[in-house]
Parts: structure tokens; C-alpha cells; sequence
């Protein structure tokens, strides 16, 4: 019988193994959408590519169970499931610092944080808001890099669950408790 310390370990080394494969996956999928920044025909690969991402992090979450024996709890699917897309999301972070540092040209994130401060006053939103934001100013590439971590976290934090609720309802005992 595994103990806490072994599961938590095998889920923790499983995330990140299985992380690096859906972060190359990204990796992969982002660079159709670097190089559609200059061919726009490419930006209709990214876009079929994008919605693999939650069938890719089912069939990752279906192999851990496998590796586990073919039992998992909802909770622990869920658990790999928000480290899958962590680890993933960490892995590609260098192609959107790259990508906001180099690609996008500095004119090109003026004109969009001016049109964002626009669309502010715009929707009447009050004006220490839209002071706050000219004050801040534009965002650096590495506070973009990390705010997408974030955002790929939380759409992580979302599809596991349904992940997780398909994965463990197949379980051989049927459990759907907190641990195994």
C-alpha cells in the first residue's frame, strides 16, 4: 500500500513528466501563432490546436491512472490535472516572453494599451481606473509571461474538473472519495 508521501510524490513527478509533454505540445501550438503575426494563414492551425488541449490533458490524466493502478480519486485527478497545465504553462512561458520581447513590435503594444485606455473611457469606467492604468503604464514582457502562467493555471483549475469526474467515475471500486 503507498503511503500519502509516496502518492503525493509519484502525483508531483508524474505532473511535471507529464507537464513537459503537454508544454511541448504548447510550445508547438504557439509557434504557428508567432509566425501568424507575419502570415496570417497560420493563426488557423493555432486555432484547431487550441481545443485539443483538453482532450491532450485527458488522455495524460488517463495514462497517471493507469500508472496508478486504475484507480484515482476525483480530488487526486483534479490535483494532476491544475499541476499538468502548471507544468505545461511553465514550459512554455520562454515562447511568450520571447514572442512579447522580440516579435511584437514596441509600437504594436503602445497602439493596443492606448486602445485599451480607450475602450476604458469608453464603457464610462471611473476615471482613478483609467488614472491608475496611464499611470502604471504598458506591461512589461515578463509581467505578460506571467500572467499568462496564471491564465493557463486557471483554465487548468477549470478542465481538470471535468477530467477528473470522467476519469474517476470508471474507477474499478467506483470510489470518488478524497484519497485512494
Amino acid at each position: 500500500m503507498l503511503t500519502m508521501t509516496d502518492i503525493k510524490s509519484i502525483l508531483l513527478k508524474s505532473s511535471m513528466t507529464y507537464g513537459l509533454f503537454l508544454g511541448i505540445f504548447w510550445v508547438l501550438k504557439y509557434l504557428f501563432f508567432i509566425i501568424a503575426y507575419t502570415r496570417p494563414s497560420f493563426g488557423n492551425v493555432y486555432a484547431f490546436l487550441t481545443p485539443l488541449t483538453p482532450f491532450i490533458a485527458y488522455y495524460l490524466t488517463a495514462r497517471y491512472k493507469r500508472d496508478l493502478g486504475g484507480n484515482i480519486s476525483f480530488f487526486h485527478a483534479w490535483q494532476f490535472g491544475v499541476l499538468l497545465y502548471f507544468f505545461a504553462a511553465i514550459i512554455v512561458s520562454p515562447a511568450h516572453y520571447y514572442f512579447f520581447k522580440h516579435v511584437i513590435s514596441p509600437e504594436f503594444m503602445t497602439e493596443a494599451f492606448e486602445k485599451a485606455i480607450e475602450m476604458a473611457r469608453s464603457f464610462n469606467l471611473n476615471p482613478d481606473i483609467i488614472d491608475e492604468m496611464q499611470n502604471n503604464g504598458m506591461l512589461s514582457p515578463i509581467t505578460v509571461v506571467i500572467q499568462q502562467i496564471f491564465q493557463n493555471l486557471l483554465g487548468g483549475v477549470v478542465l481538470s474538473i471535468p477530467v477528473a469526474a470522467l476519469l474517476c467515475r470508471n474507477n474499478q471500486t467506483g470510489y470518488i472519495g478524497r484519497n485512494q
